[in-house]
């Protein structure tokens, strides 16, 4: 497509082109700060004189939005559109329920607030509250998925915004097919289908991690498969105890794929999916040639790479580990694990002891460098790594080895949240300006 459109709709040029500068969004609820969250712009572009730096800091006009997950108005779905720019970062607040619609394209390295969707919107015309995954669709609208309705109670439903002017247009899907729970999904236009996954209940996870909350039926352990076209739920496959609160999902890049992987956090399992015949992992994420994918163990700390060219057999050919929950100075002792001889030690870098374990992954477009940040949520960074909260999260560079596998710890490169001018912050997802291996769904 890149060689008939002239690059005439959102996209790069080249790898390069797209490794300057990166947006995150920092997190000041559930710590001692009384300020708004903000959006973070990190200058990554190694010839700079500001490379590891934050460059730009826009606060959010509110106090504990809890801003999580980030999308784009336009995006690859939309590549042979010379009319459509990427040039609006779509910021859902997953406690408050507003969603900022942020201007990147007047001037990137320093974002400005562009429109505020507030809650009343989509709670009296969709029914929908705490919005997570944004996805641009091909035919300009962007859609948001839900976690519940305006009570705290779990709903997975879908939010349609205009793509121009940002209004809210109303549900995706049709009345009465909400799912139980909702968190993040992905679609794959060519076979008709979309897949939604299950976090639970916003007024059970609000606060924290309670485990009782998931005897009582307050996670999910399901995907929905829905129909592209009808907009219907169709099916529901229930991945039992194993497969408990399965968050992100991924299919492969390739839009003709029918196949995908989904990360789930409880017990730290990976599922394939896949069509007919049907068959604590944080973050999951694909690399854009399909060949390797890399999940984050938040609580135990490391970051894996399999070679999933074998889709059925997948190869672990890279491990890291960067913080968790068992470290040898810590206060767990592992007394058997089939894949460690020992303990893995506190990881010290630039003089700055990284609290808690690697959460939110980014990969560059050419698979060389893949970024990591230690915030998982605020109030389960404050129940599980209080010394997280404390001293903020940070962001790291891992170095891929793109041939054989392998992932390395680039030593020079440290992004510390902790000495942010307003106090320390808890930064989350990473975006890339012009797009990444998380946001962009080819049609």
């Amino acid at each position: 497509a890149a060689s008939t459109c002239s690059g005439c709709g959102p996209g790069y040029k080249t790898p390069l082109d797209a490794m300057k500068i990166v947006y995150l969004p920092c997190i000041y609820r559930n710590t001692d700060i009384q300020k708004p969250d903000y959006l973070a712009t990190v200058d990554i572009n190694p010839q700079s004189p500001n490379f590891c730096k934050v460059i730009h800091r826009l606060p959010m006009p509110n106090l504990k939005d809890e801003l999580h997950h980030s999308g784009w108005n336009a995006c690859s779905s939309c590549y042979d559109d010379p009319s459509k720019r990427r040039n609006r970062l779509i910021l859902p607040s997953l406690i408050s329920s507003r969603i900022y619609v942020v201007d990147v394209g007047t001037d990137p390295r320093a974002p400005r607030l562009h429109k505020i969707v507030e809650p009343i919107d989509l709670f009296w015309k969709c029914g929908l509250a705490n919005p997570h995954t944004s996805h641009c669709l091909g035919s300009g609208q962007i859609m948001i998925s839900t976690m519940g309705d305006p009570s705290g109670n779990g709903k997975g439903g879908f939010v349609l915004l205009d793509g121009k002017t940002f209004e809210v247009i109303g549900n995706w899907e049709k009345p009465g097919e909400a799912a139980p729970f909702g968190y993040d999904f992905w679609y794959q236009p060519r076979h008709n289908v979309m897949i939604s996954t299950e976090w639970g209940a916003p007024k059970a996870l609000g606060n924290g991690f309670n485990p009782a909350d998931v005897k009582t039926g307050h996670y999910g352990q399901r995907l929905h498969v829905w129909d592209w076209t009808t907009h219907k739920r169709i099916q529901t496959l229930d991945l039992g105890e194993e497969g408990a609160i399965p968050l992100e999902i991924r299919f492969l890049h390739n839009p003709a794929a029918a196949e995908g992987f989904v990360g789930c956090a409880l017990q730290s399992t990976i599922f394939r999916f896949y069509k007919t015949p049907a068959s604590l992992i944080t973050d999951i994420l694909i690399s854009l040639d399909d060949r390797f994918l890399y999940f984050s163990n938040w609580l135990h700390g490391d970051i894996r790479q399999y070679d999933i060219t074998d889709r059925r057999n997948p190869r672990m050919v890279g491990q890291i580990f960067l913080g968790g929950s068992i470290l040898k100075d810590g206060p767990v002792k592992v007394l058997e694990d089939k894949e460690l001889n020992s303990q893995p030690t506190p990881r010290i870098l630039k003089g700055k002891r990284v609290q808690g374990g690697p959460q939110m992954l980014q990969l560059s477009l050419d698979g060389r460098r893949l970024y990591v940040t230690t915030s998982l949520y605020s109030a389960w960074d404050k129940q599980f790594y209080p010394d997280l909260v404390k001293e903020g999260s940070v962001m790291m560079q891992i170095d891929v080895d793109t041939d054989k596998g392998g992932l390395k710890l680039n030593k020079n490169f440290l992004v510390d949240f902790g000495a942010e001018p307003d106090g320390p912050a808890l930064a989350h997802e990473l975006r890339y300006p012009g797009g990444d291996c998380t946001s962009d769904i080819w049609l």
